[in-house]
C-alpha cells in the first residue's frame, strides 16, 4: 500500500472552517475512492492551526491520479488554499503493518460516521 503523511498550517482563525472542509474529502475519500483504504485527520495539541493527515491508498496511482482528480478533493482544495500558511509538508510511504488485506479490510468501518 501507498501512504503519504501531510502537515498542514492553516492561518490563524480559518482553524475551524479547515476542519470542517476537510471533514468532507476525508469523508469523500474513504467513500468514494475505491482506492483509498484509510483517511485520518488530526489537529496539533500544541499548535491548534496546524494539522496532520494520515492517508491510505492502494497505490500511487490511486493518490496522484482518481484523489487528485476526485470532485470532493477538488472542492476542499479550492476551499482550503487561500488559508494555507505555507506549503503543505509530504512525506510518502510504503505500509508494513497492516498487511494489504489488513487495510483492505478495515475500510468498511469507516465509512460508517
Amino acid at each position: 500500500m501507498y501512504a503519504i503523511f501531510v502537515t498542514i498550517k492553516i492561518k490563524p482563525g480559518y482553524a475551524e472552517q479547515f476542519k470542517e472542509a476537510s471533514l468532507g474529502d476525508a469523508q469523500g475519500s474513504v467513500r468514494d475512492e475505491p482506492g483509498c483504504v484509510r483517511f485520518d485527520m488530526h489537529q496539533s495539541m500544541d499548535d491548534p492551526n496546524t494539522f496532520h493527515l494520515y492517508e491510505v491508498y492502494e497505490n500511487q496511482d490511486a493518490h496522484l491520479n482518481a484523489h487528485r482528480n476526485a470532485p470532493h478533493y477538488i472542492k476542499w482544495r479550492e476551499t482550503v488554499q487561500d488559508w494555507f500558511d505555507g506549503e503543505p509538508q509530504r512525506v510518502a510511504m510504503t505500509t508494513i503493518f497492516p498487511s494489504d488485506g489488513g487495510w483492505r479490510a478495515q475500510k468498511p468501518n469507516l465509512v460508517n460516521w
